[in-house]
């Protein structure tokens, strides 16, 4: 149990915060999938994406790691080889997703295992779509890990996704790849674009309709290792960009964040709900990065809805604690898929925000909020619920509270940001 800051005279700061957790995994799978070597500066080194790593070296991939850059030596999707024992996801959706795309069209069978949390959420959002292109894969009996993969050939296929998921687009595309013809896959709203831009990077041929819902993916197995230059991680970036909104006397920098436009609806939002924000754009490589200045807002409520929740569904917990900052009665509503992350996101923001004294309502699909100036808090010991955005949401919070506040289960933080809380630190005065 750790206990949190309270008390502090504002934030003060210029920082960087860790690479892109999404693009971390994909580079690293890509560079597996390609011939030749690829160099990956600013790698997340978050839990998740060591996990990403440790599949792949099972995998029989070689994986060079030292302190600048990470060098995955490609021998191509067909060289992968039978792994001796179930592959461990670990808590890693994105790795559990995209390696059942990738590994249905090997030669191969494989078992993928995750841990207590993982064998929780929902699998058959992948399986079911890819069995389209002949993916074989079986579920536990709750349609969750462990999943067996039936490796085999696969074909091309036309498919119209159930669900706004870009894990799922991810794994379909990556399936598509294996195919002989083109394949098309429809989606209901357009979600991060990630792996499309880094397979054209490596040599495949993607293509993305105007309206960002239709993407044509050519078969391609001759993938070209490249040099992969990762943008600061805008989720992580997203916790110090509420707490400089937040907190009294404050004004922080956060230095060559990721920009792509699937990504920024936290900047969005805050925009909407008055935070003094600016943004200096730096142009580099296939994706965007910026500089990003924040200071101490007066905010006003918000509302969201199902066309909102896409590009902002992992800093949903984060616009809670805005409404929760801001003048008059928020509203989020759209998100049903809160519920199934690494916990019922939904559930965990209503109870946590609830003991720090917020008048807050649980709806099916999202919450209602009413902001106030100051929180009587009801109960000075929260949990993460075993939720690093959860963990790290409630940090911030208790930036604003009067109280000794202390947090159950701090260390799964480091499943996306093992540094968060000493980065905080530094910049507190």
């Amino acid at each position: 149990m750790k206990k949190l800051c309270t008390k502090i005279n504002g934030l003060v700061g210029c920082m960087n915060v860790p690479g892109d957790k999404s693009i971390s995994h994909r580079a690293l799978l890509i560079g597996a999938m390609s011939y030749g070597d690829t160099i990956i500066k600013n790698l997340s080194h978050g839990k998740d994406c060591l996990t990403t790593i440790k599949v792949l070296k099972k995998l029989g991939v070689e994986i060079i790691e030292s302190r600048n850059n990470v060098v995955v030596v490609g021998k191509g999707i067909n060289n992968f080889l039978p792994p001796k024992n179930p592959l461990a996801m670990g808590n890693s959706g994105t790795t559990a997703r995209l390696m059942m795309g990738i590994l249905s069209g090997a030669e191969f069978d494989t078992i993928l295992i995750g841990d207590k949390s993982l064998s929780r959420r929902p699998m058959k959002r992948v399986s079911a779509p890819l069995k389209y292109f002949g993916g074989q894969i079986k579920l536990f009996k709750d349609d969750t890990l462990p999943a067996i993969i039936n490796g085999q050939k696969l074909h091309n296929a036309e498919v119209y996704m159930d669900v706004v998921s870009a894990q799922v687009k991810s794994a379909l595309i990556f399936a598509a790849l294996q195919s002989e013809q083109e394949s098309v896959i429809h989606e209901k709203l357009p979600t991060r674009n990630h792996t499309e831009i880094l397979l054209n990077k490596f040599g495949a041929k993607i293509e993305t309709s105007e309206d960002g819902r239709t993407i044509r993916v050519f078969p391609s197995l001759r993938l070209v290792g490249q040099f992969v230059d990762i943008p600061g991680d805008i989720s992580s970036a997203a916790f110090f960009l509420v707490a400089g909104a937040i907190v009294k006397n404050s004004k922080l920098i956060l230095k060559e964040v990721g920009l792509n436009p699937t990504r920024t609806g936290i900047l969005d939002v805050l925009k909407r709900m008055n935070a003094k924000i600016s943004i200096s754009m730096i142009e580099r490589n296939e994706e965007p990065f910026g500089d990003i200045t924040v200071e101490t807002s007066n905010l006003k409520a918000i509302t969201l809805d199902k066309d909102d929740i896409p590009n902002v569904i992992d800093e949903l917990p984060l616009v809670a604690l805005l409404a929760a900052c801001a003048r008059g009665k928020s509203s989020i509503s759209g998100a049903k898929e809160l519920r199934f992350k690494e916990s019922d996101r939904i559930v965990a923001i209503v109870k946590e925000l609830k003991k720090l004294g917020v008048k807050v309502v649980e709806r099916e699909d999202g919450m209602d909020i009413w902001g106030q100036e100051n929180w009587n808090v009801n109960d000075n010991i929260l949990s993460s619920h075993g939720d690093h955005r959860i963990g790290m949401m409630l940090a911030i919070a208790a930036l604003k509270a009067q109280e000794e506040i202390y947090l159950v289960n701090e260390g799964i933080v480091s499943i996306s940001y093992p540094n968060f809380f000493d980065d905080l630190m530094k910049i507190i005065v």
